[in-house]
């Protein structure tokens, strides 16, 4: 080939491998429209625990088709193993899916599994929560917990055994049945974003510690073996010693005494006494006073009491006592053999290992593994790619249409639940701080209580003020408690139209209760109406052998 032609060939070379670059970057790697039936595509497990019937159904309002979990209260298990596996060590990776809670979301879970490579053998229809992921990424709520996963499994290079790595802090569930586009972008610089309807909801790295446990191990460790020496001082006040009882301090002296300069009020009654027997009121004829005992009338307050400034014996009042000054006590002074808090010493980590970025594995499979208490949630559009522009253009070509017709829908069925302007996104802020404050350790006993009033802002938004001054009480009445002790402190709830039904805390890793016993659980506690009326009968009861005591 003569130099001319080998030149047009390496000039025609660098037009066409850039555009070959862009064709395939506008791609996905993969993408789920279920506008075809799953039979034969997806695969439902066979495992005996997984009851939930899967449907291909139109979401409501629209021709479009999605994937619904079509009952309530019952465990769910479906895959879709890709023809390749994705690798996670190189470039960008955008997981994206939508899902529409159509009857909301009490106690449940919407997320996906990105299954890594099984084991030999291992078969679709085996599909459980026992399956190994690489990823698991979106919404649960279910008590105290309200937020949209992201959680990485890792393998520690040091044990060889595979990590969990939850996102903290991670974005609540939006409360509404609209249909929300779940986004997480992950860098190669290790950054990680997670996207609601395409407005950034949180972003962390993978090797900092916004995961909990974070990836990288501290370089050094208390020294377990390190002991506290015998002399080691960790006060930093202490009583003066060199401080001695004043003479004239009277520990014994009372703090209230009686006041001599008061006087009996003109025109006190002291015959009279302050509650008289009902003259209104009769033996009931039912009454036996062999069994009952004698009967006596009810006692009402005296008539004569209420126009006289008192009743029966005059005692003094009492004022405090000028003398009274209590125990003493030595004043507080400097310690000066104060050494501080005592802490063993730091170490190397043996365990101590160090990455420019985790070794995610291989994305294999798509699972979707849930429990829930809800039916009517509907999962569309799966996209698994490199490229979050092209994330973007399927978001809006998919998602966007369909949630304006919703939200127009919204408006004209609640109008209190449409906000003006720009309020609406200022509330999600707020409630997603209330969330993430809800977590913090100091809270922790008091979590479901938050949370609850929290839940119930997000689905009156008309609300917000009254549940933020609610939670700032709470929050208030909890600081005080830890730093003056007292009662525990008494949660301000708004009131609500009718009463709704209290759910357990469930997390991925335990499973609390069985959903058959939650649903029996729920049923038995509809039959309280006979329960009041033997309330009601035994009280009586009570007050009359009380009358027969006395």
């Amino acid at each position: 080939m003569d130099r001319p032609r080998i030149s047009l060939f390496l000039a025609l070379l660098c037009v066409i491998a850039p555009l070959t670059a862009l064709v395939s970057a506008s791609e996905p790697l993969f993408y789920e429209s279920f506008d075809e039936a799953y039979e034969g595509k997806w695969i439902v497990s066979e495992k005996e625990d997984y009851k939930g019937v899967w449907k291909h159904e139109k979401s409501q309002g629209h021709e479009d088709y999605g994937l619904l979990v079509s009952e309530a209260a019952r465990k769910y298990a479906i895959v879709k193993e890709l023809p390749e596996s994705v690798d996670l060590k190189d470039g960008s990776l955008v997981l994206q899916y939508e899902v529409r809670l159509q009857n909301g979301l009490e106690c449940g879970g919407a997320y996906l599994k990105y299954l890594r490579p099984q084991e030999a053998g291992w078969k679709s229809k085996e599909f459980d929560n026992e399956a190994p992921y690489s990823i698991m990424f979106g919404p649960d709520k279910c008590g105290a917990t309200n937020k949209v996963h992201f959680i990485y499994k890792h393998k520690n290079p040091k044990s060889g055994e595979y990590v969990e790595h939850h996102l903290k802090y991670p974005p609540s569930v939006p409360s509404d049945k609209l249909t929300h586009v779940y986004t997480a972008i992950i860098k190669p610089d290790n950054e990680l974003r997670l996207l609601i309807d395409g407005e950034e909801k949180k972003k962390a790295n993978l090797l900092s510690d916004d995961f909990e446990p974070a990836l990288i191990p501290p370089k050094t460790i208390p020294d377990l073996d390190d002991k506290k020496p015998e002399d080691w001082d960790e006060r930093a006040k202490i009583p003066d010693p060199d401080a001695t009882k004043p003479e004239d301090w009277d520990e014994d002296a009372p703090m209230e005494i009686e006041d001599l300069e008061a006087t009996k009020p003109e025109g006190w009654l002291d015959d009279e006494p302050e509650e008289i027997d009902d003259p209104e009121s009769t033996k009931p004829d039912d009454w036996d006073d062999e069994e009952d005992g004698e009967w006596e009338a009810p006692k009402i307050g005296n008539p004569k009491c209420e126009e006289a400034p008192g009743c029966g014996e005059w005692k003094r009042p009492t004022k405090s006592n000028p003398a009274y000054k209590g125990k003493w006590y030595a004043p507080m002074i400097d310690n000066p053999k104060y050494k501080g808090i005592w802490k063993p010493q730091q170490i190397p980590n043996p365990d101590y290992f160090e990455l420019e970025k985790p070794n995610l594995e291989p994305i294999a499979a798509i699972g979707i593994e849930i429990w829930t208490m809800q039916d009517g949630i509907l999962f569309d559009n799966i996209l698994i790619g490199q490229d979050e522009k092209v994330a973007e253009e399927y978001k809006e070509k998919t998602w966007k249409g369909k949630f304006s017709i919703e939200k127009e829908k919204q408006k004209l069925e609640d109008p209190e639940d449409s906000l003006p302007g720009d309020l609406s996104g200022y509330q999600k802020k707020v409630f997603d701080i209330l969330y993430a404050g809800a977590d913090l350790p100091f809270l922790s006993a008091y979590k479901l209580k938050i949370v609850d009033l929290i839940e119930k802002g997000e689905k009156k938004p008309n609300l917000t003020i009254g549940i933020l001054v609610s939670v700032f009480v709470v929050v208030l009445t909890i600081l005080f408690k830890i730093l003056f002790g007292g009662k525990k402190p008494t949660v301000v709830q708004p009131v609500e139209k009718a009463d709704e039904p209290k759910q357990d805390e469930s997390s991925l890793s335990e499973e609390k209760e069985a959903p058959e016993n939650v649903v029996e659980k729920e049923k038995s506690g509809s039959g309280s109406g006979s329960e009041n009326e033997i309330g009601e009968e035994g009280a009586a009861t009570r007050q009359r052998r009380s009358r027969r005591e006395t």
